[in-house]
C-alpha cells in the first residue's frame, strides 16, 4: 500500500502552489467573493499549463491521467476558493466524464477537444424543484418527435447555468416509470426554446453561476443522446467521480482554513506569547489537522482505487459525507482560533466556512449518501417510498 505521492505527482502540486502565489489567488478569491463574478479569464490560463480535460481520452486531446491527479490539483486550487478550483473540476470530474466513457463517437469528436482547450464546458443537469435527492421521481420528460425527440421541463440549481456551452440533461423518456426510464441527452446553449431563470444568490459559494432551466419544447437530435433509457447505472457511476472532486474541494477548503489558523497561533499574542503556546489552541489545530488527514486518506483511497475508471459506490459516498462534515468543522474551528477576526471580511476563514457549508447538499446529502451505505453495508436496498 503507497502512501507516498509520485515525483510528478509532487511537481504538479508544487507547480500550482506557485502559480496561486504569483498570480495572487488569495487576493483573487476576496475578489470573486465580492463581486459574486466567477473568474472566467483563468479557464484559458489553465487550459494553456494543461489542466483541462488532465483525465479524459487522449484520442480527442485529453491528458489520459488518473483520477488523483484531478483531485490534487482541485484540493490545492481549493485552498484559495472552490471558484479558482471550479475549471479543473467540471473539465476533468464532472458531466464531460459521462461523455468521455460513454458518448459516441461523434459526441467526443464535437466535445472534448473544445473542453481542452477551454472552448466549451458542460454542465450536468439533475435536479428539479420535486425530484433532488430522490432523482428517481424526475419529470423533465423526452417524447418521440418524428426522427428526434422534443424535451419539456424545469431544472433547479444548476451549477453553470447561463454559463456552459452544453448542458447534460438527465430526462425521462415518454412514460416509462422510476429509475428504468432515465437517461441522459445534451443539449446546446441557445437551442429555440431553452431559457433560463435569474441566476442565484448564495449564502457562500459567491460567483458560482447556478439558475434554473426551462425547457420548452426543445429539439434535441436522437444523435444528442448520451445514455438512454435502461441505462440508469451508467449515469449514477460517473456520479461517483463527481463526489470525489466535491470532496477535494472540502480537503482544499479545510486545508487553506488550516493554514491560516495554523500561522495565526504563531503570530497572536495573548498573556505575554503566541497563543499556539496555549493547549486549548493546540488542540483546536490538531483536531482540524487529524480531521483533515482523515478525509484526505478516505478520498484518496477512492480516487486511486478507480484509477481512470470510476470509484466504488460506498468509497465514494464515504469520502463525500466524511469530508462534508470534516471541512464544515475544521472552518468552524478556525474562526474559533481567530476569535473576532474570523467572524470577520478582513480574514477568509469566514468565506471559507459559508463556502463549505455548500458541499454538504451539493452532489447528494449527507444523509442520503448515509443510506446509500447502509443499503451496501446491509446488502439490502431501503426504499425511502
Amino acid at each position: 500500500m503507497e502512501f507516498s505521492l509520485s515525483d510528478e505527482q509532487r511537481m504538479l502540486v508544487e507547480m500550482l502552489r506557485n502559480l496561486g502565489k504569483k498570480e495572487k489567488f488569495d487576493q483573487l478569491a476576496v475578489e470573486v467573493d465580492r463581486t459574486g463574478k466567477f473568474p472566467h479569464h483563468l479557464i484559458e490560463h489553465y487550459a494553456k499549463l494543461g489542466l483541462l480535460g488532465m483525465t479524459l481520452s487522449p484520442a480527442e486531446g485529453g491528458g489520459g491521467q488518473p483520477n488523483i491527479n484531478a483531485i490534487l490539483a482541485i484540493e490545492e486550487l481549493a485552498k484559495f476558493s472552490p471558484m479558482i478550483a471550479t475549471p479543473v473540476f467540471e473539465s476533468n470530474i464532472g458531466s464531460v466524464r459521462v461523455i468521455d466513457s460513454f458518448g459516441t463517437e461523434a459526441q467526443k469528436r464535437a466535445l472534448i477537444p473544445g473542453v481542452v482547450k477551454g472552448e466549451l464546458s458542460v454542465s450536468v443537469c439533475m435536479t428539479e424543484p420535486e425530484a433532488g435527492s430522490d432523482l428517481t421521481a424526475l419529470t423533465t420528460r423526452l417524447t418521440p418527435d418524428g426522427a428526434d425527440y422534443k424535451l419539456n421541463g424545469r431544472k433547479v440549481f444548476i451549477s453553470g447555468g447561463g454559463e456552459a456551452s452544453h448542458y447534460l440533461v438527465y430526462a425521462r423518456f415518454g412514460d416509462t416509470p422510476g429509475y428504468k426510464g432515465i437517461g441522459g441527452v445534451i443539449v446546446e446553449r441557445g437551442a429555440p426554446g431553452f431559457s433560463f431563470g435569474k441566476q442565484e444568490e448564495f449564502m457562500g459559494l459567491r460567483g458560482m453561476p447556478s439558475c434554473d432551466l426551462v425547457f420548452e419544447d426543445v429539439k434535441v437530435p436522437k444523435e444528442n443522446m448520451v445514455i438512454g433509457p435502461g441505462n440508469f447505472k451508467n449515469l449514477m457511476t460517473t456520479f461517483d467521480v463527481e463526489r470525489c472532486g466535491n470532496a477535494a474541494m472540502c480537503l482544499g477548503c479545510a486545508g487553506g482554513a488550516l493554514e491560516v489558523a495554523r500561522s495565526y497561533a504563531m503570530q497572536r499574542q495573548a498573556f505575554g506569547r503566541p497563543i499556539c503556546e496555549f493547549e486549548s489552541v493546540q488542540n483546536l489545530i490538531v483536531d482540524m489537522a487529524m480531521k483533515l488527514d482523515a478525509a484526505r486518506l478516505l478520498v484518496y483511497r477512492a480516487a486511486v482505487g478507480a484509477g481512470r475508471g470510476f470509484p466504488s459506490m460506498h468509497e465514494s459516498a464515504m469520502a463525500k459525507c466524511f469530508a462534508n462534515e470534516m471541512v464544515s468543522e475544521v472552518t468552524s474551528a478556525a474562526m474559533q482560533v481567530l476569535g473576532g477576526y474570523g467572524y470577520s471580511k478582513e480574514f477568509p476563514v469566514e468565506r471559507m466556512h459559508r463556502d463549505a457549508l455548500a458541499w454538504r447538499v451539493a452532489g447528494g446529502t449527507v444523509q442520503m449518501l448515509r443510506i446509500t451505505m447502509a443499503s451496501i453495508l446491509f446488502a439490502r436496498r431501503f426504499d425511502q417510498r
